[in-house]
């Protein structure tokens, strides 16, 4: 089997690899589409689901809460799990942990598929994200193996941005269109054939570069991570209906507060850290990976709150309401490819700026949506949303892997995209609790304010950077 064949032994704290061919690099855009293909899923699941929530939510009860553990039981693991998932690539090597995190997550698609109650998908869709996890930071430790040279790195991850952001975008509409043509459990059953064809182009285009060594996983900091952001979004999600000074609430927060000082003294006292704490003190290192959770708050977190506002308030059906998102997508693709232009001659935070304040922009802008509002009001506010957080997130990313050692790719993409599930996490949780009852004003509001505190942090923290000038 060629899957099997890419695991090979270990020897001397290095990963022995099977031939030269393993490590010859690739031409061409197969390794490429071989590593997008992967992220795309992981993507599209993160918002293809939005539309299919009130379907599923009839089909299978619950309310919102449960609603929004379907969303962010993914998202959850998927952000705690990535910094051990960064560190095991960098121990045993990215393309075989790629290979394991793709198996995993296409299997979890299948679950979900065939969920036969809201526990069960939400227990599928914890697995899910823990296999996206697995994925994520390998993808961006074989691009950079791929691309050495720094300007043809930055396009390759403005390609890489661009999918993420054509899978944002287009989830929507998929969702909607496959609940409205046969059912909920056919977004995930998409899954099935794309991962597999990932799966075979990954094993037979991409390169295999070696692993650094015998760094361990340190569990204790690992536990601390889960129960912290686990915690903190329980706390969110039942501020909506125990009231945010519940003991309940409160308690939650508190704990989750504790937690996160574990993880930061657990940090300090390993011998191999998963997330090396020193690596913070670089300004750009820290204020990119701040960029990368406010982004995603604001759009994820506006993603799920607008998902449920046109088809609860509006009365759209699911097609519809994807369509109704169509906007935030037009200018996605156009949005990262300038971005990874931009960011090879200017660096990344001019591209960052812009990005950030065009986002907020138009996410101030839907505050004053209501059920009446005419919709083509609503689409340019959600065209520069969607420029906003795809112009953003190329450089944003190309900032923190720019800013760490080549030997630590696996840990810096690993913290980078753990920041943004982070983000995505606390803000489907938060927003969506802002937004009880259906107005968008506080929830907007929130968003807006994500991405302007985004600019704020670039302005104070990241002097260039990227590939291009300083």
């Amino acid at each position: 089997m060629a899957l099997v064949e890419t695991i090979a032994g270990e020897h001397r704290g290095m990963v022995t690899l099977r031939s030269d061919s393993d490590i010859r690099p690739r031409t061409g855009a197969l390794p490429l589409v071989a590593i997008c293909l992967g992220y795309f899923l992981v993507i599209i699941d993160a918002t293809a689901v939005n539309l299919s929530l009130p379907a599923l939510g009839r089909d299978l009860g619950g309310g919102m809460g449960v609603l929004q553990w379907v969303v962010d039981g993914y998202t959850l693991t998927f952000a705690t799990l990535l910094l051990s998932a960064g560190a095991l690539g960098d121990r045993v090597g990215p393309h075989r942990v790629f290979c394991a995190g793709l198996s995993l997550f296409t299997v979890a698609s299948a679950a979900c598929g065939l969920a036969p109650d809201a526990g069960a998908l939400v227990a599928a869709r914890l697995v899910q994200g823990a296999a996206a996890a697995v994925l994520v930071p390998s993808s961006l430790a074989l691009l950079q193996a791929a691309h050495p040279d720094a300007r043809a790195r930055a396009r390759a991850v403005g390609v890489w941005g661009g999918v993420a952001g054509v899978a944002a975008a287009s989830g929507p509409v998929l969702g909607g269109v496959l609940t409205d043509a046969a059912s909920w459990r056919l977004v995930f059953f998409i899954n099935v054939p794309i991962g597999l064809a990932g799966l075979l182009f990954t094993v037979r285009h991409v390169v295999r570069p070696e692993g650094h060594g015998r760094r361990g996983l340190d569990l204790g900091a690992q536990l601390a991570v889960v129960g912290a952001l686990g915690l903190l979004t329980f706390a969110l999600i039942e501020a909506r209906t125990r009231g945010w000074v519940s003991p309940v609430v409160l308690g939650g927060l508190a704990v989750a507060a504790l937690s996160a000082a574990a993880f930061v003294a657990a940090e300090r006292r390993a011998a191999n850290p998963m997330l090396p704490l020193g690596l913070f003190r670089g300004a750009a290192f820290s204020g990119g990976n701040a960029v990368g959770l406010l982004i995603n708050l604001g759009f994820y977190g506006q993603l799920f709150v607008l998902s449920l506002f046109f088809q609860d308030v509006r009365r759209m059906s699911p097609t519809l309401a994807g369509l109704a998102l169509v906007p935030e997508g037009i200018l996605v693709s156009l949005a990262s490819y300038l971005s990874g232009r931009m960011t090879g001659r200017s660096g990344t935070r001019t591209t960052m700026l812009i990005g950030l304040v065009t986002g907020a922009a138009g996410l101030f802008a839907l505050t004053a949506v209501g059920p009446g509002t005419p919709y083509p009001l609503l689409m340019v506010p959600l065209m520069a949303a969607g420029f906003g957080m795809a112009f953003t997130m190329p450089a944003a990313t190309t900032t923190v892997i720019e800013a760490a050692p080549p030997e630590r790719a696996g840990v810096a993409s690993g913290a980078v995209n753990t920041a943004r599930q982070m983000g995505s996490t606390i803000g489907v949780a938060l927003l969506g609790t802002l937004g009880a009852g259906g107005h968008l004003a506080a929830p907007m509001a929130g968003a807006g304010a994500a991405f302007l505190t985004g600019a704020l942090v670039v302005a104070a923290m990241v002097r260039g950077g990227g590939a291009g000038p300083a």
